[in-house]
């Protein structure tokens, strides 16, 4: 038995990917994005309220990070981890954690231009700031992939799909138009069907009004 706790647009987004990915049956739960993520029986199966959540087999992994290698080590076949010892075990785990990298930088830009409920709240300084931060991501990301399809040599793997939520995430407030290798990688990730089930149904309210965020 395998369910995901998740929330639309959120990390959980790469679990949910991932489990697409994976081809095994799951149980969905979705939270709304609120303070109901701390109440006492969520909090048992992630004490931090936040998502993802996943229980399986008796057991709850939480961490999205963690949750990829581990459901990539009970389900190798579709080849989308790189076990100790491989050749590009290290390259795997290197950006597979690059996404939480970008992922600090998207959750501050996030706060600033939406979570927070007053104009006066806001930051221009941190806006530019966590932006620029964002866009030198982008550059590393560029800069690997200008000679490669996917971020591994070998080919698409759960790196891909950690580092292509956070990118899916920060378009909305770093364009992707000066990374043409970038742009390259994302149009490849939108074409697949995990990518696709993983988005927000339609009609369901997003966390993003707006396609694109500029620093004020």
């Amino acid at each position: 038995m395998i369910r995901l706790h998740h929330c639309h647009q959120t990390r959980s987004m790469r679990v949910l990917w991932l489990l697409n990915e994976l081809g095994v049956d799951f149980d969905l739960v979705v939270h709304p994005f609120d303070k109901s993520l701390r109440d006492p029986s969520y909090l048992a199966l992630n004490p931090a309220g936040r998502v993802p959540a996943l229980e399986i087999d008796g057991e709850v992994w939480f961490e999205s990070g963690a949750i990829i290698e581990l459901l990539c080590e009970r389900y190798p076949g579709p080849g989308l981890g790189r076990a100790p010892g491989e050749a590009e075990r290290a390259d795997w785990l290197i950006w597979l954690h690059f996404a939480e990298t970008a992922s600090q930088h998207i959750a501050a830009l996030t706060q600033q231009h939406i979570m927070l409920y007053d104009d006066t709240m806001r930051s221009p300084v941190v806006m530019k700031l966590e932006a620029a931060r964002l866009g030198k991501c982008f550059a590393a990301l560029d800069a690997r992939l200008s000679d490669r399809s996917y971020l591994l040599n070998s080919g698409f793997s759960a790196a891909d799909v950690a580092v292509g939520q956070s990118v899916y995430m920060g378009r909305r407030f770093v364009s992707l138009e000066a990374f043409p290798a970038l742009s390259d990688w994302w149009a490849r990730l939108e074409t697949r069907e995990a990518f696709a089930a993983s988005l927000p149904p339609k009609g369901t309210q997003s966390l993003y009004s707006k396609e694109f965020y500029a620093p004020w």
